[in-house]
This record gives structure tokens, C-alpha cells and sequence, in this order.
């Protein structure tokens, strides 16, 4: 017979996402268990650029995407790219993209972000000093770096939003630019972002958020939940292989894995899949002092304990295709564009991104089951946006009116 485990609250899902909501509800005294089939942070949570971006408003589908759709599918050495045999399954997908990459859409939904950021840092700054891992974090900032001509201040429309959103943007000269980072190659010029910040290493910022929850009284079971099955008295089960955990509330924070659970619970959700890549340098002093963002390339680099790591891409194409060899290399091959001494390739990762055609993530209460709560989707944006929100999901299940408004994130907006 199943093992039966019952909580006050479960939450599907052990990234940074569901670690932080972990966090913040042990730390208010709640019962947590936090269930996932494998280590926590161990999926797109360690493996990403490790960049908290409040400056991140404008969405991926925008109009300056949307004009350049075409060639970003099939140049080779574009950012982002499609898995051909993944083409028909995506259709759906990219239509409601291209939809919301319309500049009406686009702008709406940027304003939608910025909300969700303006708070970002300020709740990353007071998880990190309750969970102990402000030393962890660095406060320097993030470069976008010209290599070639610099666009008009103006010409790009995600500059002109943030411009509109009082996002913090400083256009630097190619000289300020050296004096920033000298190691670089000579550039056109840049754009910083000084409210930006980095972990300097992900894999053990959530490692540690883990143990933080653990020491407030969460715990944590290894195992899949295959089912999600709400009850007759209001409780809400998951069932899994060998054990079945029933909770007061759930939150579904499972990442690239949340449709199938979320559509059990009533809501239809057109969740895809950004596979994500990242390749790593080892050494003992980086080169560079923040992030930053070759603009041409579409990728970051990010300084890091005893490595550098280069990591992005957009590789649209699901969760069971192996690694795409061409996509490590295109990411080699740029990186030593502009680092040419660079040793051989320490480690090479592929995970996966919880990807919306809006950008904007899933946050908030199943319409069928108000004791479900979404929280899930938030796609480039998981590290930076994981404070702010295991605040929204505190306050709904507390039942406070304290939070950002959340029609913009409803489970319920595709229809």
C-alpha cells in the first residue's frame, strides 16, 4: 500500500521557484513538504546564466523579434532556433507567439513584467539576508556589448520600453566600456544595467536555499507526481509511485513539467519548452567582473566561482530530444570570438525553460480549485523573479490583498 503524507501545503516542483516559496512559507510557520523526482535546483535553476535581471521587461516576442523571425530561424548561427522535427507540435505555440509579439501585445506585456520586477531585487535582497546567501550574490551590474555598430538610443524597441518604464539603462562609449572591462575586445560601445546582479554560483545558491527551507521545518520527498487529484473535502492529493501526498494547498512550481498537472486541475496552459545550453571554462580568476550579453550572439557570460560559464540559446523543441551538438558549439565558438585564449571546454549542460508565448510565467489560483496555486513559467526570468514570487504565493494562501495585481498571470488567460 501507498505511503500517505499529509501536509498543510505541497509544492510540486524543487527549483529556485519552489525552493524560495519553500522557504518563505517555513519561515512563516507553514507545514511544507516539496516534492520532485530529482535533486533540488538541479534542473534549469543550476543551470543557467546565474543573472538576476530587474532591467528584463521586454518580452522575448517583440516586434523587433517578430521583424526578424525569419532569419533568427534560419541562420545557423542564430539564438534562437527550432528542432525541425519538433515544427508541427509547435505551430500552436508559435501563432499565439507571433500574436503577442505584435507591439500592442508586446507592450502590454512588458508592463505587465515590470511590475513583477520592480520588486525583484528588493525581495531578493531580504531572501538572501533571512536564507543567509547574500554571499552569494554580486551587485555589479550587466553589460550588453556592441561588437559592431551601436543602434541609435532610440532604434531598439526594447531600450525604448524600458526608457518608457524608467528602467535604470546607461549608454556607455566603446572607451567606457574598456574601462568597465578591459579584458574584452575593442566594442562599438554598451548599455549597463547597474541594478542587475549574479549569483556566483547557482548550484550551490540552491543548495543552500534548500537547506534554509529544511532548517525552517520543510522537508522534502524524492518522487514524481503523476497524478493530481483534488477531493471531496477540499484537499488535494498528488499521487506518486509509492506514496500519495495530500495537502490543504498545493502549488504547482514544476517548471517545464507543470502542463500536464496544471490541465489536471482544470487549466488549459500552451506551456512549451526553451531548451537551454551552457558551456563552462575552468579557471581561477575570470576575465570579466559581471555578466555580459555579446548583443549579436544572444548569450551571456557570466564570471563565476573557479570557472566561466556561457550560457543561452533558444532552442525550441521539447523535453526528449538529447543534446544538440551545434548549439554548444555555436556557444563555443562565439565565446572565443571574444576571449581567443580560452582553454578547452571544462562541462558542457542542456536543461530546459518553462516557456509562455507572452513571457510572462503562471501565477495565481486554479478558477476550478482556489487551493491550487499556480507558479510556474517564468521562463529566462526564474532566478530573478524567485523572490518576489514566493511573496504573491504567501499572500494567496494567507489570503492577503498585499501582493501586485495578477490578472496578467492568471492560469486562465489562454481561455
Amino acid at each position: 500500500m501507498a505511503e500517505l503524507i499529509k501536509t498543510d501545503v505541497a509544492i510540486v516542483g524543487a527549483g529556485i521557484i519552489g525552493l524560495a516559496i519553500a522557504f518563505r512559507l517555513a519561515a512563516d510557520g507553514r507545514e511544507v513538504v516539496v516534492v520532485d523526482p530529482n535533486e533540488a535546483g538541479s534542473g534549469a535553476s543550476y543551470g543557467n546564466a546565474g543573472t538576476l535581471a530587474p532591467y528584463a521587461c521586454a518580452p522575448v516576442g517583440n516586434p523587433d523579434v517578430l521583424r526578424n523571425l525569419p532569419n533568427l530561424l534560419l541562420n545557423p548561427d542564430s539564438p534562437l532556433t527550432i528542432r525541425l522535427a519538433a515544427l508541427p507540435a509547435l505551430v500552436p505555440w508559435l501563432s499565439r507567439f507571433v500574436w503577442q509579439s505584435m507591439p500592442v501585445h508586446a507592450r502590454r506585456n512588458g508592463h505587465a513584467l515590470a511590475d513583477l520586477l520592480k520588486e525583484a531585487m528588493p525581495a531578493w535582497r531580504a531572501l538572501a539576508e533571512e536564507a543567509q546567501l547574500s554571499d552569494l550574490l554580486r551587485y555589479e551590474g550587466c553589460l550588453y556589448f556592441y561588437r559592431g555598430k551601436m543602434p541609435p538610443k532610440d532604434g531598439e524597441w526594447g531600450a525604448r520600453l524600458r526608457n518608457e518604464l524608467g528602467v535604470r539603462q546607461e549608454w556607455l562609449t566603446s572607451e567606457e566600456v574598456a574601462r568597465l572591462e578591459p579584458a574584452l575586445p575593442r566594442a562599438a560601445g554598451g548599455l549597463f544595467f547597474p541594478d542587475a546582479a549574479h549569483t556566483i554560483d547557482p548550484a550551490v545558491m540552491t543548495r543552500r536555499l534548500a537547506a534554509a527551507a529544511e532548517a525552517k521545518g520543510a522537508s522534502f520527498e524524492r518522487a514524481r507526481v503523476d497524478r493530481l487529484e483534488p477531493q471531496e473535502s477540499g484537499r488535494i492529493r498528488l499521487i506518486c509511485r509509492d506514496r500519495t501526498i495530500e495537502a490543504h494547498t498545493a502549488v504547482l512550481a514544476a517548471g517545464a513539467w507543470s502542463q500536464s498537472l496544471a490541465e489536471q486541475g482544470g487549466e488549459v496552459i500552451p506551456l512549451d519548452t526553451e531548451r537551454g545550453y551552457h558551456i563552462e571554462f575552468a579557471m581561477d580568476a575570470c576575465p570579466i567582473s559581471r555578466p555580459i550579453s555579446p548583443v549579436d550572439l544572444g548569450f551571456y557570460v557570466t564570471p563565476m566561482v573557479g570557472r566561466l560559464r556561457v550560457a543561452g540559446t533558444v532552442e525550441l523543441g521539447g523535453l526528449s530530444a538529447p543534446l544538440n551538438p551545434k548549439r554548444i558549439a555555436f556557444l563555443e565558438r562565439g565565446v572565443r570570438k571574444l576571449f581567443p585564449d580560452l582553454g578547452p571546454v571544462q562541462s558542457r549542460w542542456l536543461g530546459f525553460r518553462p516557456s509562455l508565448p507572452d513571457s510572462l510565467p503562471v501565477i495565481g489560483p486554479s478558477r476550478r480549485y482556489p487551493n491550487l496555486i499556480h507558479a510556474f513559467g517564468h521562463g529566462h526570468l526564474g532566478m530573478t523573479l524567485a523572490g518576489v514570487t514566493s511573496r504573491i504565493v504567501a499572500s494567496l494562501i494567507e489570503k492577503r490583498n498585499d501582493g501586485p495585481n495578477l490578472s496578467a498571470f492568471r492560469p486562465d488567460r489562454f481561455g
